[in-house]
């Protein structure tokens, strides 16, 4: 039987309203971030989450780890250091929302490539036709 648990965090970030989302399922944990313009109320909370729950873009799915809790102040000092210093700042959950907006920033790159080499060829057969067209006397 799958294990779910869900956890949303809201705070502000000048000059909204931030939700984040977490659904962490069998060990992967999922993020997503949600937008509110002024500060909600619980209930707005609640009523947002029942309605667009499906509609939610999570990130996908990163290896959630348990932290070992250290006892002596200074090992976990350098464990900490040493965590920093290979994976870089900030928690998982702003880890996996960073690797969704690249992904994101990607799929948009990608489809703008797209559309400017449409039009391009689409320029390019307009040109032709008109150099046809000057050559056929008309």
């Amino acid at each position: 039987m799958d294990k779910v648990s869900v956890a949303l965090r809201v705070f502000f970030e000048d000059p909204f309203f931030i939700g984040i989302c977490e659904r962490r399922t069998n060990g992967w944990l999922t993020v997503c971030k949600i937008t509110f313009g002024t500060e909600p109320k619980d209930y707005e909370i609640q009523e947002y989450i029942l309605k667009n729950w499906q509609k939610l873009e999570f990130s996908p799915a990163t290896e959630d780890t348990v932290i070992k809790v250290c006892t002596n102040p200074k090992r976990m000092q350098r464990a900490i250091k040493r965590q920093l210093d290979h994976m870089g700042v900030g928690t998982k959950s702003q880890q996996s929302l960073k690797l969704q907006q690249t992904l994101a920033k990607h799929n948009r790159a990608k489809k703008k490539r797209e559309r400017k080499e449409a039009e391009n060829n689409r320029q390019f057969e307009l040109k032709q036709r008109k150099r046809k067209e000057k050559h056929k006397g008309r």
